[in-house]
């Protein structure tokens, strides 16, 4: 074989092969890296997406399981609505709990009392949801960016918004206390609120053999 032939085949990568070399493998890698990263981030979103909505239909699942369970025990008011927080009192297995759901600066929480037996425990635990401020221990937070929430009554199929007055005075022992008046429990209740902007209605009719049974 020719000298001049074999110098050829031996000679190498000139610097400036090198150079654009790297930079092209650089630019792949590049690229490959913000794909990588894109479906991070897709499937972060995606996970985040999906915990919301497990988060909100255990949440939905919670409220009408309250509604249904609502009981009227003369104490202290079954429901009670004052635009941002509603109260109400539930049957437990072990007693009676107060339980009261909240908007609070776009956060949808549920707060629970433990199971009562006691009425002077059942009124002190009316009163104190009464001032909760959102941050107490058993704060459950449900939904995030949660506005419009609005709540309305059902009574022998006609509707009124949940704030109107009701038929019932409260009882002697609330009545001192300023606590709002124990109105007639209605057949339904519903809700209509905003989450992530989109329109959330549930109709929920109060548990099985009427108010307070």
């Amino acid at each position: 074989m020719p000298l001049a032939c074999r110098r050829r085949r031996q000679r190498g990568f000139t610097l400036v092969e090198v150079l654009v070399a790297l930079a092209i493998m650089a630019l792949l890698a590049a690229l490959a890296w913000q794909g990588l990263h894109g479906m991070l981030r897709a499937r972060d979103g995606n996970q985040e997406a999906l915990e919301r909505v497990l988060r909100l239909d255990t949440a939905i699942v919670q409220w009408e399981q309250d509604l249904q369970s609502v009981i009227d025990t003369g104490a202290v008011p079954p429901l009670a609505f004052g635009g941002g927080t509603l109260l109400l009192t539930r049957r437990t297995t072990d007693g009676v709990a107060v339980v009261a759901w909240s908007l609070r600066e776009g956060r949808w929480q549920r707060w629970s009392s433990p199971a009562l037996v006691q009425t002077g425990a059942l009124q002190d635990a009316w009163l104190q949801a009464q001032s909760l401020l959102g941050n107490e221990p058993g704060q459950v937070r449900v939904a995030e960016r949660a506005d419009g929430w609005q709540l309305y009554k059902y009574i022998n199929g006609s509707k009124s918004n949940f704030q109107s007055s009701g038929d019932v005075a409260a009882p002697p022992a609330l009545a001192a206390s300023g606590a709002p008046s124990r109105e007639a429990l209605p057949d339904a209740v519903e809700m209509v609120i905003r989450i992530d902007g989109q329109p959330l209605t549930r109709l929920v009719a109060l548990g099985p053999g009427g108010p307070g049974s």
